[in-house]
């Protein structure tokens, strides 16, 4: 091995890798440097040694890259959200580029160019969820935040550049307001106590906020007055819920939600078209990306009056919508019962009468459609959770050829390992990334797919 565990090097950083990290190399063997930026030269300590790599921590930044910025936030490095705080918001989108080109240039026989990422124009302040832990820490102190990286520390946060300033005034306050009154708070350790998380959702146009207080119980006391307090300081909520969660688990909401106040939901509006977001159903964080991520599918599957179109993983039916305007039939489908109920209601409510929605795994609903009800689809767009596709809807998709597949991935390596089973049969025409969650080392991607 060329370094050693716990001993000090100066060293270049050659490239940034997948997750944002510096990389380094001496004597051929590969040093991934967090917090590093291609081109600078900085003193390093190996504090984990493999058999193929190496870890090391910045000691001293000797040449600091002309992209690296003063970081705005005293707990980043920490708390691991956003990760590239510390890099230029231009660079970091050229950044999710070269990651994306990496992992296409090593996996697909098509060698395509990937188009510029997709930025934001004002990259604060974005998320319209947020999730508070409420906890105790090392002094037996409440404490609300968010969890340290790879742990379950709190690390108190007293001003976070991603969440909605509105939403975390209001999750602050709450909390205050269960220390002021004794209100238990959950310890991890006994299981034991009451409040577990606090949880928000605004609607970025309505301004509509959802609050969840999570607990370890049936009960809060003081629950009325609390509502009030509430309702009082903050007029933009508009359905305060409480969650029941009573497991020993990393989940965060449990299944069963009572409505303090309001109707148990808030509304949005992505481009024409107005949503209906509950508790558990999935809805873009960042809905001002997710507007423009959508327009460029919708624009690139050129979707005529004619066709039928698949909308696999649909959610509450964002996608389904913004493409039933332009197709004879949108079916969607996805495996959240509740998330369906959503986009039926989604449908009804925005007047759109030629979509299907099936509750159910997306393997097996999208086998039984093609295969026992000969339903066969002219554009197919996916939108998968991080694992991507699996083999069977691969497969189906391969024998059923539409015309047009639209790939939407928030995975760029599970994407290209998809798009090299399905470049065989459909010439891939571009792939743009686009920043939904500007500052962290994720990237969303639009691919587009023809048959050949």
């Amino acid at each position: 091995m060329p370094v050693e565990k716990n001993k000090e090097y100066i060293v270049d950083i050659i490239d940034n890798g997948f997750e944002g990290e510096g990389i380094a190399k001496i004597d051929g063997f590969t040093i991934f440097v967090p917090n590093g930026i291609k081109g600078e030269k900085v003193k390093i300590l190996i504090v984990k040694v493999l058999s193929s790599h190496a870890f090391g921590k910045i000691l001293e930044i000797i040449k600091p890259s002309k992209n690296r910025i003063e970081c705005d936030c005293s707990t980043y490095k920490r708390c691991g959200g956003c990760n590239l705080r510390h890099v230029k918001y231009e660079e970091t989108l050229k950044m999710k580029q070269n990651a994306v080109q990496s992992l296409v240039n090593k996996t697909l026989k098509t060698k395509i160019k990937i188009e510029e990422t997709l930025g934001m124009d004002n990259p604060y302040h974005y998320r319209n969820k947020a999730q508070y832990p409420v906890g105790i820490d090392k002094e037996g102190k409440p404490v609300i935040g968010v969890f340290a990286n790879r742990t379950h520390e709190i690390i108190p946060i007293d001003r976070c550049f991603i969440q909605n300033e509105q939403t975390e005034k209001l999750a602050k306050f709450i909390f205050d307001y269960i220390v002021k009154n004794n209100i238990s708070i959950y310890n991890e350790k006994t299981e034991k106590g009451l409040v577990r998380h606090i949880v928000t959702k605004i609607g970025i146009r309505t301004n509509e906020i959802m609050c969840i207080i999570v607990i370890n119980g049936k009960e809060i006391p003081y629950e009325k007055e609390l509502v009030n307090e509430i309702i009082k300081k903050f007029p933009n909520v508009k359905t305060i819920i409480k969650n029941i969660n009573m497991k020993n688990t990393n989940v965060i909401l449990g299944k069963e939600n009572i409505n303090l106040y309001g109707e148990g939901y808030i509304n949005d509006i992505l481009g024409e078209f107005t949503f209906k977001i509950s508790p558990l159903s999935f809805y873009q964080v960042n809905p001002i990306q997710a507007e423009k991520l959508y327009k460029i599918g919708v624009e690139q599957a050129k979707i005529s009056n004619d066709d039928i179109v698949f909308d696999l993983y649909c959610g509450i039916g964002t996608i389904s919508l913004f493409m039933a305007k332009y197709a004879k039939k949108v079916y969607g489908i996805e495996i959240v019962e509740e998330a369906v109920k959503a986009a039926k209601e989604n449908a009804k409510m925005n007047n759109i009468t030629n979509t299907k929605f099936i509750a159910g795994d997306v393997e097996k609903i999208l086998d039984n459609l093609i295969n026992e009800e000969k339903v066969i689809p002219d554009i197919i767009m996916v939108d998968p959770p991080r694992r991507g596709l699996d083999n069977t809807s691969i497969e189906n998709i391969i024998k059923i050829k539409p015309k047009k597949l639209i790939y939407i991935s928030c995975n760029p390596a599970t994407l290209v390992r998809d798009l090299n089973k399905l470049e065989e049969t459909y010439d891939i025409q571009s792939i743009k990334p686009v920043d939904m969650f500007p500052f962290t080392s994720h990237v969303e991607c639009v691919t587009v797919l023809y048959s050949k």
